[in-house]
């Protein structure tokens, strides 16, 4: 159940808690009202903390490319022909 089915508990909830009067025999229809905006609720609150835990981004190891090395003249070995 995604974020949009949790609105829709909440908002199904919240109807048959405060804008109805109807009676059922048997059912309570407030207590189911609830009932679905309790489950709405943490839905969401599940849904978020999924999608928070998600967008966290671990940061790479930057790649750090060397330069070549190059010899000057008078640096290191030569075979005595200035090379």
């Amino acid at each position: 159940m995604g974020l949009g089915g949790c609105i829709i508990l909440i908002a199904v909830g919240a109807i048959l808690t405060f804008a109805t009067d109807w009676h059922m025999q048997g059912v309570d229809l407030h207590v189911v009202g609830l009932i679905l905006m309790a489950v709405g609720l943490i839905g969401t609150a599940t849904f978020s903390g999924i999608a928070r835990r998600r967008r966290v981004v671990v940061p790479s190891t930057p790649v750090v490319e060397e330069e070549p090395h190059h010899h000057h003249r008078g640096e290191g070995y030569t075979d005595g022909y200035g090379v």
